[in-house]
């Protein structure tokens, strides 16, 4: 199918009625779940929680310290509980809610920029709730689908440039707080989402051809001005001169990618990575986790993992087409381009074809925010194909 005709599908749209419409009334609607989506995901999520612990469980098993696996699993029962809920609820009831979804996510990303946030790696970005870290940024992804998408499911064919640029503003308060932390990977997310819903949204090709040239200027003003930190100086030096030897990013790309050649076709086996062992790969369990699945399940685990991404991402897409209503339509697109992006750069920065961002793999690398937003995500595309009948 063309993306004219798709684009011409997610333009048709009806209003909400504004009634709630939650499956206690009907049973019926629960035999519309997409079962291929869940079990992949879960599928995804499983293979994250064994990436994890192979690589934190160090060389001697007996000594191993089981924290990172006890938390991904309880981040991952979490989530799960959370998209259930989520898929729960009408989503045609958050379109009234998106201004203060939004709210409250700006607000989050203010504060934690103060001393209610804690820094971690060089950037502000978390809140310490006992135990557990918060990390706004991720949760603000899915503000800005519902805000975006509740402000052009508003229009159809009539997308003036006040409108555009209005809808670009909701994209860039939070990409501009994100950066202040610095978190520059995850303000790339923002405007790939933003971009993306433009563009299913009906921009005009001159209008998303004003956007991109304004977008790569401000990131190259960015790169040549003093608001990046030097590590993320050295991370574009490194993808720029691979064979640099003066950086850490230079050592920990390179380390990345002997991992992965380790691998071949079949893997050295679960648990036998040699990079994995010694832990020469920085960040593996979280930024780096696909070094795991190559080293130890080689090109054919790569590719499995690939593939099942790419039947998740085609399903989510399919949901997009099916929903019943614009609105519908732009949150999975909105979901469809957080995931496919964040899966993109995960996976390039560990082969070299991408700058090292720190964004993590969706629901395989460690991290509680991350993973529970991208289920919180999978929920709602979910509760849109549940109701396309309703």
């Amino acid at each position: 199918m063309s993306f004219t005709s798709v684009q011409d599908r997610f333009q048709q749209g009806t209003q909400s009625d504004g009634e709630l419409n939650f499956p206690s009334r009907s049973y019926a609607l629960w035999m519309h779940v997409d079962f291929v989506l869940l079990l992949v995901a879960a599928g995804l999520t499983a293979i994250g929680v064994a990436a994890i612990y192979s690589t934190t469980r160090g060389r001697d098993p007996q000594s191993f310290d089981s924290y990172f696996l006890e938390r991904q699993t309880l981040f991952a029962v979490a989530g799960g509980l959370l998209l259930m809920f989520v898929a729960w609820v009408s989503y045609e009831e958050l379109s009234k809610f998106a201004v203060a979804i939004y709210g409250i996510g700006i607000l989050a990303l203010i504060l934690v920029l103060g001393p209610f946030g804690e820094e971690v790696n060089g950037a502000r970005s978390w809140f310490r709730l006992g135990d557990f870290q918060l990390q706004p940024s991720e949760f603000q992804k899915l503000g800005v689908i519902i805000a975006v998408a509740a402000f052009l499911s508003r229009y159809e064919d009539h997308m003036t440039w006040p409108r555009v640029l209005f809808s670009v503003g909701i994209v860039a308060w939070p990409g501009l707080l994100v950066i202040l932390q610095p978190d520059i990977g995850t303000a790339l997310v923002y405007v790939f989402i933003g971009f993306v819903l433009l563009l299913i949204g009906g921009i005009r090709y001159r209008q998303a051809i004003g956007i991109a040239l304004a977008s790569v200027t401000i990131v190259v003003l960015m790169i040549n001005s003093n608001m990046l930190q030097e590590y993320q100086t050295n991370r574009l030096r490194t993808f720029v001169d691979p064979a640099s030897d003066i950086t850490e990013a230079a050592f920990q790309q390179r380390q990345a990618q002997i991992a992965i050649g380790n691998g071949g076709v079949g893997g050295k086996g679960y648990g036998e990575g040699s990079q994995t062992l010694s832990g020469l790969v920085p960040q593996q369990h979280t930024d780096f986790i696909f070094t795991v699945i190559g080293e130890e399940f080689g090109f054919v685990g790569s590719a499995t993992t690939l593939g099942l991404y790419a039947i998740l991402l085609m399903r989510i897409f399919q949901a997009a087409q099916l929903a019943k209503d614009r609105f519908g339509s732009l949150i999975c697109s909105g979901v469809f381009a957080m995931i496919l992006f964040q899966m993109f750069e995960a996976v390039g920065m560990t082969l070299g074809i991408t700058p090292i961002t720190g964004i993590p793999l969706p629901l395989v690398s460690y991290g509680g925010s991350s993973a529970i937003a991208t289920l919180i995500g999978l929920g709602l595309v979910l509760n849109v194909r549940m109701r396309r009948f309703t």
